[in-house]
Parts: structure tokens; sequence; C-alpha cells
């Protein structure tokens, strides 16, 4: 059984992640995940936190030689950052964000500084995830599966990919600032997120994550927990700013009669193949051998130099939304969060079928 934990805060000294269950015998480099960690800095539309940063991976215990021993593993990302904060006397954080955690979390938990829910909350934390996820390709790279994803849309921009086969588009998304594998869509992209930075705006879009090479049988139709395409939407949706996903075309998919749906089969050396993946690799909660396609939207990030109304909750009185350093736009960084957490679920449900 594949599980993990992460902790820390957005300006604490590390982000942690403790992962259970790996099998003995996979090779762990911290190179294998500095290099995402490096691609969830990058995109453009970041902001000022990306130059301090240099996220790389260390490994405190669970390896032996790059190899994991059957313990968990204990790996620690440091925060370069916590040197500007760890002295600083900042006043208590009194007015909260429209759509951030920080009223709800507030309220939940009975604080009266708002900081210390948007330390946790912030997506700082998915450093820690990209981390586990590099571990869990490692994992899945074994048995032939590849990961990757591109940015289909940010701001209202979208690419035309219909023509483009799938593997071409990871493949040019590797080479574009905004993850993008149209180089014109590309273009209008940062052009739109150099309008809202100038108007004081943030910007969401759509990613996509693509499995490729992932075998017949992972996930069950047995009871509905095991149902791998709930458990894909559960994980996507858990990337902070993801308000919905969809696997395969789903959204269209509903909007068309069945037998314009259901991907039809053909003889193929008495091997029976797809004609389409509509499906998106996935029928009654179980990968069914073509490319898992998981597409999600993210909204705005909930942070904007242009202020929003609000309550200041110390006083109780209207007034506006106070600046918190964030980005302008991270959905090229929210894609590679999406990798992360279709690997690492994959990753149980290989070793749940194959042990």
């Amino acid at each position: 059984m594949l599980r993990f934990l992460t902790a820390g805060e957005s300006h604490g000294p590390c982000l942690t992640a403790i992962v259970e269950g790996l099998p003995s015998g996979l090779v762990v480099r911290a190179e294998d995940v500095n290099r995402h960690l490096r691609r969830r800095q990058a995109g453009y539309g970041r902001g000022a936190r990306q130059r301090i940063e240099r996220d790389e991976v260390r490994f405190l215990g669970g390896l032996v030689g790059g190899k994991p021993i059957g313990a968990p593993l204990a790996i620690l990302i440091p925060n370069r950052d916590w040197e500007n904060w760890r002295d600083r006397v900042v006043p208590p954080w009194t007015r909260p964000r429209p759509g951030h955690a920080d009223l709800a979390g507030a309220q939940k938990y009975a604080l009266d500084d708002m900081r210390l829910v948007a330390e946790r909350a912030s997506a700082r934390e998915t450093a820690a995830r990209v981390a586990v996820g590099a571990v869990a390709k490692v994992l899945l790279s074994c048995v032939g599966v590849e990961i990757g994803s591109y940015v289909e849309a940010i701001g209202g921009v979208a690419a035309s990919l219909a023509n483009v086969p799938l593997a071409q588009r990871l493949a040019l998304a590797l080479e574009s600032d905004v993850s993008c594998p149209d180089p014109e869509a590309a273009a209008r992209m940062r052009a739109r997120i150099d309008q809202a930075r100038a108007e004081g705006d943030s910007l969401g879009g759509i990613i996509v994550v693509v499995a490729l090479g992932v075998p017949v049988g992972l996930g069950s139709y047995v009871h509905w927990d095991r149902r791998l395409d709930g458990r894909l939407a559960r994980a996507v949706m858990g990337i902070q700013a993801i308000k919905g996903v969809e696997i395969g075309p789903a959204f269209e998919n509903a909007a068309l009669p069945g037998t314009q749906v259901h991907d039809q089969l053909y003889p193929d050396e008495g091997y029976p193949r797809r004609l389409t993946n509509r499906a998106g690799g996935l029928e009654g909660g179980m990968s069914n051998g073509e490319p898992i396609v998981v597409r999600a939207a993210m909204k705005p990030i909930p942070t904007t130099v242009k202020p929003l109304a609000t309550v200041d909750m110390a006083t109780g009185e209207a007034t506006t939304t106070e600046y918190q350093r964030s980005d302008v736009c991270a959905v090229p960084a929210a894609a590679v969060v999406g990798e992360a957490m279709v690997a690492w679920v994959l990753a149980e449900a290989l070793i749940e079928r194959y042990g």
C-alpha cells in the first residue's frame, strides 16, 4: 500500500513529505525529483518568490545507495525565503481574500491571524507533492508508463490541437514557457498574462495531464472507492485552485448521442483495438489500455494587485484586500502538479494490482 503525507508552511524552514510503501529495487536519484521541481518553478507569469527559491530535494531516510529499503522515505525541500521572514514581526492578517482559504480556515480553526491559514493553504505546498509524484514516476517508468502534461488555455486564449498527436503535444509543451504545444496560442497567452499583470489581475486556465502506456485493468468496477476515474478526479481536484476535472472530453460527450461517443472496436491480429479514445483511457472505473487523459480547470489565483471588497474581521467594517506577493498566472505550474498527482494515483493502482 502506497501513501504519503506532506507538512510545512509556505514561509517556514522547509517542506517535508513521508512516502510509505515503495517497493525495493527502484533507483531514486535526487535529480529525478529536482528536474520536476524546476519545471514547477518555471512558467511565464510566476511571481517574485520563484526568483528566491531554488527547490532541491534532500532524502533524509528510507534510501540506501539510492534504493528504497522498505522504510518510509523522508523528503525535505528547504525554503530559502524563510531567512527573509524568520525574524520579521508582522501584524495580524485580518482581511480575508475572496476565493482563498482565509475566511473559512480562520472560522474553522478559530484563528485571529489569517496568515496562519495562508501559510499552509498556499500552493507552495505543492512542491512537496511534485517531489512525491516524481518518485511515483520512477516506479511507473519501470513498467513503461510515461506521464506528461500541457496547457490548453490561459485566460480564455485556447490552443488549436485537433490534429496534433498526444505524444507530440507533450513534447512541444516542454519547449514552451507557458507549456502550450501551439506556438501561436502560446504567444497570445503571454500577451494575455502581460495584460493581466498591467491591470493588477490574475488568470486561470485549463491543463491536460496524459498517461501513456498504462496497462489494462488498473482500478476496479467492484466498489465505488476503487474506481480509477474517481480516484484520479479526487487527486487532481485536491490541487490548489483546481475547480473542475473531466476524463477525456467528458462534457463534450454529454451533449452527443451514444453512437458518437463510445469507442468502437475492431480486430487487430486477433486483438480488439479502439477506433477512438473518447473515454479518456478509462471504462468501468478501470484503465483500458488507451492513453489516460485528465483535463482540469484552474481558477484565477485569488490574490490580485487590484483590491477586492472584503470585511476586516478585527473591526467588522467593509474594506478592501491587501496585496500579498503572488503569481499572475500559475497554470503551467499546475500542470506539473497535475502530473504528480496522476502519477501517484497510477502508482497506487499499480501496486494494488501487481504487488
